[in-house]
């Protein structure tokens, strides 16, 4: 079993991953940039260091300094969590070439699923579905021709895409060449590389994902399908499992063609294949996501794995101790993403500290969280605050637990998406489980704060500076980014106390 990892990540996934090898008694190391010296995976990790500064660049996307860390504090893995160096080829290539392992899938794999247009050919070679579509795009001409054999409207994506960046959406051809222009931009900007290729933009679909475990002795695994249909600007804010629409039959056919699309890419690790779904329960493939996913616990709810674990285990060269037929999905999870976005300013980013947050609690709750009262909100990374995912019997027994979740829920000194999220889980068209890729277009969601929770978020705000408990609220955070001697069971664990470089 691997001995101590380094965690090439921040926030509340860097968090999970530490209590992930907390359970199986490994050593946990975490980075962090000049502003994240307070945050909560800083705190829970046996060691902690500065990687640079708070740009992503010089800090959580510099890889050869990541490295260097590892080896000098001697960690023998790195796992890189989802997003920054997560599906980067290279950067889990340098990690083997400097002797550590890369907790994820193999750098041939991850470049092969990687380009959209490969990892296409691949499951069309095994047979699965695709959306009508054509090659990389060489020139402007090039593109009105093919976008008039697929016909409109017309999707163009990022060869090298992911994350719902590098995607416009055409219904005419007047439209194309600039829409061409602003994805080849946004592509080159965030991959490095502006390569687009087209699409037939369907509509009406659902976005369905099949979850996958695979070790390297032949196993791989479906967890079952998660609907991701829920999604604003491409990005998915609300996912559950089971899918509403998937029966037996039709879970089979997305599990089996899951599985034949990761043996043919030689996976190994945690991933997703995702498809869209037709009304008529017709499926095509869409992408491999080549790492770990932020939705992943409405799966661990259903299933009773620990898909973390599971990463760490198959890194450490053993065999999975389960097989398919072990499996058992029980009831409903949903799982809403808090952001620090403002609703009701177009979404802008909200940017600020933290003065005083409550997480819910309570029967079937699970909280994964960056925030703790003084933590400062920077322009610098994602907007994620908080994945709040709800379990119950059923499905409307896991949305009502979702709603008192949220409700439970404060966040005081930046605006939040919780009262959009509270909206579209009352929605009529929710609770009927009548989803798709253009559910928010559709049903136009202004997410309104309701006064209470107002009321009462600035009544803390107040009293906290009269009483000049904002100062004391964030000395107390300084105070707890004390480092802290792991415990007995621990120290046998590691075989030394943690260390500084």
């Amino acid at each position: 079993m691997l001995q101590k990892v380094l965690i090439a990540n921040r926030g509340e996934i860097a968090l999970r991953i530490v209590r992930g090898l907390h359970d199986l008694g490994i050593a946990s190391v975490a980075i962090y940039s000049e502003v994240d010296r307070l945050s909560r995976h800083v705190r829970y990790a046996d060691e902690a260091y500065l990687v640079g500064r708070p740009e992503a660049a010089d800090s959580y996307l510099n890889g050869e300094r990541i490295i260097d860390i590892a080896v000098a504090c001697g960690a023998d893995a790195i796992h890189p969590g989802y997003g920054f160096l997560a599906e980067n080829a290279d950067f889990a290539e340098a990690c083997e070439e400097a002797g550590l392992t890369f907790i994820g899938p193999s750098a041939a794999a991850m470049r092969l699923l990687g380009d959209k247009n490969a990892a296409r050919s691949l499951a069309a070679s095994v047979g699965v579905p695709l959306v009508p579509g054509t090659d990389p795009i060489e020139s402007h001409d090039d593109a009105l021709e093919l976008a008039r054999e697929i016909g409109y409207p017309i999707a163009i994506k990022a060869a090298a895409g992911g994350g719902g960046r590098g995607i416009r959406f055409v219904e005419r051809e007047e439209d194309l060449p600039r829409a061409l222009a602003l994805a080849s931009r946004e592509a080159e900007a965030a991959f490095s590389d502006g390569t687009l290729y087209l699409e037939k933009q369907m509509q009406g679909v659902r976005h369905i994902e099949v979850q996958i475990i695979a070790d390297t002795f032949g196993n791989v695994i479906p967890l079952g399908e998660r609907e991701c249909s829920i999604q604003r600007r491409h990005q998915k804010i609300i996912e559950e499992t089971p899918s509403v629409v998937v029966g037996p039959e039709l879970r089979r056919a997305l599990n089996r063609a899951a599985v034949r699309v990761a043996r043919a890419a030689g996976y190994r690790s945690a991933g997703t294949v995702e498809f869209l779904l037709t009304e008529d329960e017709q499926y095509y493939f869409l992408e491999v996501n080549a790492r770990l996913q932020v939705e992943h616990p409405v799966t661990e709810m259903t299933t009773g794995v620990d898909i973390v674990k599971d990463q760490i285990i198959v890194a450490s060269g053993f065999e999975l101790p389960y097989d398919e037929s072990d499996l058992i999905m029980r009831g409903w999870a949903i799982e809403c993403r808090i952001v620090a976005e403002d609703p009701q300013n177009g979404f802008l980013p909200s940017v600020g500290r933290i003065v005083f947050s409550r997480e819910p609690a309570g029967p079937g709750i699970r909280v994964e969280s960056c925030l703790h009262d003084g933590f400062e909100v920077t322009p610098y990374y994602d907007s994620l605050l908080a994945k709040v995912t709800a379990w119950g019997t059923d499905r409307e027994d896991a949305r009502t637990r979702m709603i008192r979740a949220l409700q439970e829920s404060r966040v005081v000194g930046v605006a939040t998406n919780i009262p959009y999220l509270l909206e579209i889980l009352d929605l009529p068209a929710f609770v009927e489980g009548r989803l798709d890729t253009d559910f928010l277009d559709r049903h136009q969601v202004a997410g309104r704060h309701s006064e209470e929770p107002l009321r009462e978020a600035a009544a803390i705000a107040a009293l906290l500076t009269l009483s000049g408990e904002g100062r004391s609220v964030v000395a107390a955070a300084d105070g707890r980014n004390q480092r802290r001697a792991p415990s007995a069971w621990r120290q046998q664990a590691m075989g030394r106390w943690p260390k500084s470089i």
